[in-house]
């Protein structure tokens, strides 16, 4: 298991790293030979919502096998809840039916852009402890905006091709020039190609849409366990809905309270210490392709990236690989330090001209098959849905200032995380949210998960997430990654399971 980010169109790796969990397992069954018939859910467990939102209250949820092991439905929610009266939209949700229970455990694996319906195909078997599979059923959801769900539409595969090859480097000023002018078209597309959807993908309109979900299931209350992005979701449904909270786990914590320049300093700050611990490893190994102190090691691989940013390698199939790409195919194994090994491969074979398995991984942080199609419409969602749920300061002096700031707290990746805000400046629709605190109150006891190496939601911001929360407890897993619950121990394990099969909340400070 990896995770997987995004490219910020054209400028950088963006204002944030896409933060969603995936599987490295590929696309799940689509058996067409399972039984037909339907199951429908049991009816609300009271009323729920009185007029012009009643009629998604009310509605059931149908489903119908679409694999071995899973169901499928789709369910309508309001394009608009401030104008509910207008047209709906499609949500998709699938299911992985656990027998003789009814409850439901609503996943969510992060981005945004995230498919859940992938997660529970692919993923649950294997990071889920088998004492949760049994308890719960499993429920995945397409977010509004994402995959089978109603979805933004903004390029063709093969435009999405050749925007990622294309030396485009947001600190260079001629070229941030063009990135400018690509980023106004490529705005306009989306904003043509995806109509009145676009300005409604935001997090609250998202976080509104769980709670449809939860009666069409029959839940008095809603059992979740949300990843990375996935927490800023959970969390913005608690803050609405507090008294309809059950068991919710917040793994790998988005801090709500901090702006888009916050985040990205942090998260550069904390890809630069798990490139230190990568190169740490790496050392220690004969394969490593670095050599001396840490520090001499940390200069050998900047010049490295200093090397493609002039000279972008071109991999077996043709493609060129420009720095961007390879960025952002180097950061997908620094999610797991399982992978680590895997990169001191990738980075050795690139060194001898061989970009080939740093290219495979950037092909899985934006959904792209051998074949050159994209399976999901994740990088357009992730863009789509951080432009409104987080205004972007893109005035010039501002970008250049955080730019440097960014250079001087993490010098390996800085440069590449810096000018994220081009691209939302040119974005048709203004954002609609703000960094503020959630603190749900009068909730149940919220889960929050955070592990002291997580390079992509900092620590920190579990431990901010935790103390903005009216009734939290902080559980602790002391080691590297993205994330903990499926990817670190039994400890870990154990003690989510506790919490939403029996209720059983860990010790707050609890460190595993």
């Amino acid at each position: 298991m990896t995770a997987r980010i995004s490219l910020l169109r054209f400028a950088s790796l963006g204002a944030a790293l896409s933060l969603a969990l995936v599987s490295c397992a590929g696309s799940g069954p689509s058996d067409t030979d399972a039984a037909p018939s339907a199951t429908k859910s049991p009816p609300t467990a009271a009323p729920e919502a009185q007029g012009e939102l009643a009629e998604y209250y009310d509605q059931d949820v149908m489903w119908e096998p679409c694999g071995s092991t899973v169901e499928c439905a789709t369910i309508q929610v309001p394009l608009d809840y401030e104008n509910p009266e207008q047209e709906g939209i499609d949500l998709a949700l699938n299911r992985r039916a656990s027998e003789g229970t009814k409850r439901n455990l609503l996943v969510n694996p992060g981005g945004p852009g995230g498919s859940g319906l992938g997660m529970v195909t692919e993923t649950v078997p294997h990071i889920f402890s088998n004492d949760l599979q049994r308890e719960f059923n499993t429920i995945g959801f397409d977010p509004r905006g994402v995959g089978k769900s109603s979805p933004v539409k903004c390029q063709t595969d093969e435009q999405t091709d050749l925007s990622r090859q294309q030396n485009l480097r947001a600190w260079v000023p001629e070229d941030r020039e063009e990135i400018i002018k690509q980023s106004k078209e490529y705005s306009k597309e989306c904003a043509q190609n995806t109509g009145d959807l676009l300005g409604h993908v935001d997090t609250v309109s998202a976080a509104k849409d769980l709670d449809i979900i939860r009666a069409a299931l029959g839940d008095e209350k809603l059992d979740y366990l949300g990843f990375s992005y996935g927490t800023f979701l959970g969390a913005t449904y608690a803050e609405l809905f507090p008294q309809r909270v059950g068991g919710f786990v917040l793994d790998g914590a988005m801090d709500p309270s901090v702006s888009s320049a916050e985040v990205n300093r942090a998260q550069a700050v904390g890809f630069e210490r798990e490139i230190d611990a990568w190169l740490e490893s790496c050392l220690n190994s004969e394969a490593c392709p670095f050599d001396g102190t840490l520090e001499e090691a940390k200069v050998q691989l900047q010049l490295f990236f200093a090397q493609i940013e002039n000279e972008p390698l071109v991999s077996s199939d043709g493609r060129t690989v420009p720095i961007i790409d390879f960025i952002n195919g180097f950061i997908v194994p620094l999610y797991d330090n399982s992978s680590w090994p895997i990169l001191t491969t990738a980075m050795r074979e690139a060194m001898e001209g061989d970009v080939d398995q740093v290219l495979l991984f950037a092909d899985l942080a934006s959904d792209r098959s051998q074949d050159g199609t994209y399976t999901s419409n994740s990088s357009d969602a992730f863009v789509a849905i951080n432009c409104l749920d987080r205004p972007m300061d893109a005035d010039p002096a501002t970008m250049q200032t955080e730019a440097e700031e960014l250079m001087r707290v993490a010098p390996t990746l800085g440069k590449y995380l810096s000018y994220g805000a081009i691209t939302c400046n040119e974005w048709e629709h203004d954002a609609t949210g703000a960094p503020a605190e959630l603190q749900a109150k009068g909730s149940g006891e919220i889960l929050v998960v955070g592990t002291t190496g997580d390079p992509a939601t900092p620590y920190e911001w579990s431990q901010s997430l935790a103390s903005q929360l009216s009734s939290a407890t902080l559980l602790t897993f002391e080691g590297h990654g993205h994330t903990a619950y499926g990817r670190s121990n039994d400890c870990i394990t154990e003690a989510v399971d506790a919490y939403l099969i029996d209720g059983k909340a860990p010790e707050d400070g609890t460190v595993c």
